[in-house]
């Protein structure tokens, strides 16, 4: 209708012909009211005007209809005057309410025609708006990089645009004159019935992946969406299509796939779990085989401080320092884990930190190394005992080249051979409580305190005597040998010094030399008190162990001071009879 108007007034209102129609109107109207006002009567003739008016005016406009208002009047007047030779008061009246009925004709209809042109104009608008839209949706159609058609309620292709043209290998009349269901491998197009089914029993959408053959016969994954395209509850036989080529998702999601199986494999065999931390919420997400390494039953995710439950509390700082943002990239360590049934288990999280978006990660594995500690331990057990097996068997064969310069060094005193027995028995005895004391400690750490400490201790409840020194370390042979100058000394003392005198007093200490050498170490044995035949010095096996008469067994050095108020014994270790 509004384009009818259109044409109308840009066709007929203001044309040649509209001009001439509105003079007939205007002549005949006159006529009719000068042969009215003659014939019949004057009550009639001003009101058989206004046809005429509202003509001229729907014609010509609102100034041709007032002017033809105003002519109309000016000449009924003047045909009463003629015939009456004078006016009345009412054909004034009736001249001007002709006037005023004319003139809010013309103000109405002129109102009207306005109101018409402004409506047209909106409706101008958005037909060209609807025109715009339907050219930019027919070009989207076109050019989308999705495949779009339109079918029927039976699947038979409409309308294609040029992706899915291009997708299938068809040209669009060429899949104008199929179905659907012809593009669908047929062991795919009970899916593509399913999804008209659901379209046509009222769903706003239905989508699946299916298999799509080519002109060519090649065959393609896609997403096929139909959609109905009725208003509500407006009835129409139009199906929407969408097609989407996901060939390359679905191999790479095969892949993935694939991967994900390879890594879970791997993982179930190197029974290993995966873990996330995230810093910023606190929380710790895992595998269900991480949850199985911890003890817990399986969960989506857990608060960090769920896990202080089975953590042992000497690592628990290890594992809530996690939460902490940290510079380092990599992440390791090891906590223990208490289990239900009481058993401790050692656990290694590994992993990196990572963050994604405003989130900060930290990822990796977790692994239950307690049999492979377990195992670590056995071996440095065993590695131990082997050693410590070695030492005793190189200590024992030791004993045999003592013993025997033992046997060869003790002469027989005037053939006593009750007293030559005595003094080897003695002397193997030493031997003995040197071997015993050695073979008691498993770390011969702090051994120089232990072979003093073992020759005084029968002493010490009656007797003064102070052992002091920093702790050195004597290896096996060197120890032997200290040993039995030690006992010497002991042995000297008690029938001759401070050990065989309750006033006596016996002060043992060792130091590291402060006369340049450096890496010796000075032991003194130091007796107070009243000594027994201060000058004597006997020239014998002892003398012969400490040194008198030569070099000692061990260390070298040795000095000997003797008087009748004690006894002042010294000597020198070197680097390589001692260790730190």
């Amino acid at each position: 209708m509004g384009s009818h108007l259109r044409w109308l007034e840009s066709n007929v209102s203001g044309t040649p012909l509209a001009h001439v129609a509105s003079l007939l109107v205007l002549a005949v109207s006159i006529i009719f009211e000068v042969t009215s006002t003659v014939y019949v009567g004057q009550d009639t003739a001003f009101m058989a005007s206004i046809p005429a008016i509202i003509v001229v005016v729907y014609l010509e406009g609102r100034l041709a209809g007032i002017v033809a208002t105003l002519l109309m009047a000016a000449l009924g007047l003047w045909v009463r005057r003629v015939l009456n030779a004078q006016l009345s008061a009412e054909d004034w009246t009736r001249a001007i309410f002709l006037v005023v009925s004319g003139g809010l004709i013309a103000l109405v209809f002129h109102r009207l025609r306005q109101d018409l042109r402004g409506a047209l104009e909106v409706a101008e608008a958005r037909l060209a708006a609807i025109d715009a839209a339907e050219s930019r949706y027919r070009l989207a159609f076109e050019r989308a990089a999705l495949g779009f058609a339109n079918t029927n309620r039976r699947g038979e292709l409409l309308q294609s645009n040029r992706r899915l043209c291009e997708m299938t290998g068809y040209a669009e009349r060429e899949l104008a004159q199929q179905p659907l269901e012809a593009l669908v491998l047929p062991d795919d197009r009970d899916a593509v019935r399913e999804l008209l089914r659901d379209v046509d029993s009222g769903a706003a959408s239905s989508a699946a992946d299916i298999r799509l053959l080519r002109k060519d016969g090649k065959i393609f994954w896609a997403r096929l969406a139909v959609s109905s395209s009725r208003p509500d509850e407006v009835s129409t036989e139009s199906v929407f299509v969408v097609v989407d080529d996901i060939s390359e998702r679905r191999a790479a999601r095969e892949a993935l796939r694939a991967q994900k199986e390879w890594l879970d494999l791997a993982l179930s065999a190197g029974r290993l779990g995966t873990w996330q931390i995230d810093l910023k919420e606190g929380t710790v997400a895992g595998s269900d085989k991480f949850w199985d390494i911890l003890g817990l039953p399986p969960t989506p995710v857990r608060r960090l401080e769920e896990l202080s439950a089975v953590i042992h509390p000497a690592d628990w700082p290890k594992l809530a320092a996690s939460t902490k943002p940290s510079s380092a990239v990599n992440y390791d360590v090891e906590v223990r884990v208490r289990r239900t049934d009481g058993h401790v288990r050692w656990i290694a999280l590994r992993g990196r930190q990572e963050r994604h978006g405003d989130r900060q990660l930290r990822i990796g594995v977790a692994a239950d190394l307690t049999e492979r500690r377990q195992t670590t331990l056995l071996r440095a057990a065993v590695k131990k005992r082997e050693r410590i097996m070695r030492e005793e068997r190189h200590r024992f064969s030791n004993l045999f080249p003592v013993i025997t310069a033992l046997v060869k060094m003790i002469n027989v005193p005037e053939n006593d051979v009750a007293k030559y027995k005595e003094m080897l028995v003695d002397r193997i005895k030493t031997l003995e409580a040197t071997h015993l004391l050695l073979s008691g400690h498993s770390s011969i750490s702090g051994m120089l305190h232990d072979l003093v400490e073992q020759e005084l201790r029968p002493f010490k409840e009656t007797r003064d005597i102070t052992i002091s020194g920093p702790s050195i370390v004597v290896p096996v042979g060197a120890a032997e040998s200290l040993a039995m100058v030690l006992h010497e000394l002991t042995t000297n003392s008690v029938k001759y010094g401070a050990l065989g005198n309750p006033q006596g007093k016996v002060d043992v200490k060792w130091e590291f030399a402060s006369d340049g050498a450096g890496d010796d170490v000075v032991l003194d044995w130091v007796e107070s008190g009243h000594r027994n035949n201060s000058g004597v010095v006997r020239h014998g096996f002892g003398s012969m162990i400490i040194g008198v008469d030569g070099a000692p067994l061990v260390g070298h050095s040795p000095k000997l001071e003797i008087s009748e108020h004690g006894l002042r014994y010294s000597l020198r270790l070197s680097r390589k009879e001692i260790e730190l």
